[in-house]
């Protein structure tokens, strides 16, 4: 059996292999042993592809005896895989089979198993075979086929179907080349050689990618290289064969038709090159054809353009005319729109040949308009106010007022009188941002600026989110002008009963109840001798914040729960000495004032056992109070303990009075 394939290798297998060698070792003993011996019994009968070796006399042909090894005359019959596997090729090749003595092949094809022993084992192919193993592995269009597609005797190479033994070629997988042309017909016919991986892939055959025109005799450059193969190699002779070869490309008309139908000497390139037919390749064209020397000289864009566009079907003996842009620019791009003009919207006014773009209508030309072009107008682009309606841009636009063109950016809220939405009420072309409504305009509106709020920026109190408004349009009209509109209370409504008394005109005093536009600090409004807490003596110099302090943890300054016992803003000079023990209070008024913290107003003769009298009566304090100690890192002078004995200040000799 010729049926040469990949097969499944399995324990089984290996083991059969083993007990054959080990058979044929024993067998090649007994042989030594004894010359005479005719017949031996054999290992089992042949399979049916090799049944006609069977008997002892045919051994030979297959074993070859006398070895150290056992050895397998396998590739002396199948010569077709001899030759594979010298050559390295196919799938004997890739399993790297040495084969020195024949061993590789009884590892997979295992003998003397009977008749209906199956040699390969190959069912089906195309469902467990990789065909990668065979160094040919199935890409792209060749995935997909079924493996009789190919493996037919008809596609086997001559020399190696010769080889095969088997009778039924359909059967054997052998004999087939990498080359294309085993399988495929040459559609070109030999022109191109034998070669097609030089020029197609098996992705698509149809798009020949890897072909290199530019190592032919015709390189493709320019527009040439875009053209489809078929445009110039098209089927021709009675089989309709494309032509690959002896093609004429001498010259261009080989291929095209003269345009100018003779009418220029030279050949086509003289003008044109491959990179397009309507672009002249000046240098060669000034050597043929000179059109400055014409009445009219090709400057700027003309020099690029096609000769056809103005000398239509290739006739460049019809005159021309010339006088005039529209003479060729048919129809106007503008509509008329510059027919009044003095130029008759004679292009040339606005363009010129070097470029149809930019125009040359600028700031300078615009003054001849109706419209002159002033300050911030100067710079806006041309498209920004000729803007396209349609295919056509217009120019004859609105301008009697602001609003032609810009939208209203403050939300009609200056529609009425006396503004009427006239933008240059407040605004110059210069800079629409800085505005021109002055302080001497703003007291005509019904909030004057005054005091500190002329120094207020505009931007201060027209903000977005205020006036009521709830979008991004700034805010002019204020319904409610109290201060707590833009300021907020300070005070969280600790003064909201004075805030709420009224002015002569009937309206709340709000913050003016204690301050003024002049300055927040000043609060001329506000009398302290209202309450509780009347500012007499040196309070009166005091700093409103040096009593009123913020609320431990927070901003807020307190007011109305200041306290004003002396000791919650004073520290206590004397240690705490004077302090009530009950209430831990120190009264300071009894023996101080508001209007002096010296001298001291305390009444000895009253509040102590020692009155003052006699030569006591002008003596110091501190030469009686001289007890001092540490408090807090400083030295206070103590009234209490004092000794009433004479002794302790005048000392133990001062004589007695009787």
């Amino acid at each position: 059996m010729h049926f040469w394939g990949p097969e499944a290798s399995n324990g089984a297998g290996r083991g059969r292999v083993r007990l054959l060698v080990a058979v044929l070792a024993i067998w090649a003993g007994i042989l030594l042993v004894s010359s005479n011996a005719r017949a031996q019994i054999s290992p089992g009968p042949l399979s049916r592809a090799h049944e006609s070796l069977n008997g002892a006399t045919q051994c030979t042909s297959c074993h070859q005896f006398g070895t150290s090894t056992p050895t397998f005359k396998c590739l002396d019959c199948h010569k077709e895989i001899a030759g594979a596997l010298s050559s390295k090729i196919g799938y004997h090749a890739q399993l790297g089979m040495q084969n020195p003595n024949g061993r590789d092949c009884v590892r997979c094809h295992l003998e003397h198993n009977g008749a209906n022993f199956a040699l390969i084992h190959w069912d089906p192919p195309q469902k467990q075979f990789d065909h990668k193993l065979t160094g040919y592995p199935l890409v792209d269009k060749h995935a997909g086929l079924a493996c009789e597609k190919c493996h037919m005797p008809a596609h086997m190479v001559p020399a190696v179907r010769a080889l095969i033994k088997d009778k039924d070629l359909n059967r054997s997988f052998f004999g087939l080349s990498k080359d294309c042309a085993s399988c495929h017909q040459d559609p070109h016919k030999g022109q191109l050689g034998p070669d097609c991986t030089s020029c197609h892939n098996t992705v698509d055959w149809k798009q020949a990618n890897q072909f290199d025109h530019s190592k032919t005799r015709y390189p493709l450059t320019g527009l040439h290289a875009k053209v489809a193969c078929e445009k110039c190699h098209f089927p021709s002779g009675p089989e309709k064969t494309v032509k690959y070869r002896g093609l004429k490309f001498e010259s261009c008309t080989d291929c095209h038709t003269d345009p100018h139908k003779g009418a220029f000497k030279g050949t086509c390139d003289s003008c044109h090159t491959t990179s397009g037919w309507k672009i002249i390749n000046s240098s060669k064209l000034s050597s043929q054809f000179d059109h400055s020397k014409t009445k009219y000289p090709l400057l700027g864009m003309h020099a690029k353009v096609s000769c056809t566009d103005c000398h239509a079907k290739g006739d460049f003996k019809k005159p021309l005319e010339f006088g005039t842009c529209a003479a060729c620019h048919t129809p106007d791009p503008h509509k008329g729109q510059f027919q009044a003009r003095a130029s008759k919207g004679e292009c040339a006014e606005c363009h010129k040949v070097d470029g149809w773009k930019p125009s040359q209508f600028g700031v300078k030309e615009h003054a001849t308009s109706k419209y002159a072009l002033e300050g911030k107008h100067a710079a806006v682009a041309c498209e920004k106010c000729h803007t396209p309606a349609g295919k056509d841009t217009i120019y004859k636009v609105k301008f009697a007022a602001c609003l032609d063109c810009h939208k209203d950016e403050h939300d009609k809220q200056f529609a009425a009188a006396p503004y009427q939405n006239r933008c240059e009420d407040c605004h110059t072309v210069k800079d629409f941002h800085r505005s021109t409504f002055t302080i001497a305009k703003h007291r005509n509106t019904r909030f004057a600026l005054t005091g500190a709020h002329a120094a207020v920026a505009c931007a201060d109190c027209h903000k977005a989110g205020l006036g009521g408004r709830t979008d991004k349009i700034l805010p002019f009209h204020f319904e409610d002008r109290a201060c707590t509109s833009c300021h907020t209370d300070p005070h969280k409504g600790e003064f909201k009963d004075r805030m709420a008394l009224k002015r002569a005109n009937g309206t709340p005093l709000g913050c003016e109840a204690c301050h003024n536009v002049k300055s927040w600090i000043e609060i001329t409004g506000f009398d302290h001798s209202k309450t509780k807490f009347d500012l007499v003596g040196a309070h009166r110099v005091v700093a409103c914040n040096d009593c009123h302090k913020a609320i431990a943890g927070t901003k807020d300054i307190q007011f109305k729960s200041t306290p004003q016992n002396c000791d919650a803003c004073h520290n206590d000079a004397h240690g705490g000495q004077f302090a009530v023990t009950k209430t831990g209070v120190t009264p300071c008024g009894d023996c101080h004032t508001s209007q002096r913290w010296t001298p001291s107003t305390f009444d000895h003769d009253k509040r102590t056992q020692f009155p003052l009298t006699g030569g006591h009566e002008n003596v110091g304090c501190a030469q009686c109070h001289s007890l001092e100690k540490e408090i807090q890192g400083k030295l206070v002078l103590f009234y209490k303990p004092t000794s009433k004995a004479c002794a302790d200040c005048h000392g133990a000799n001062v004589p007695r009075l009787n």
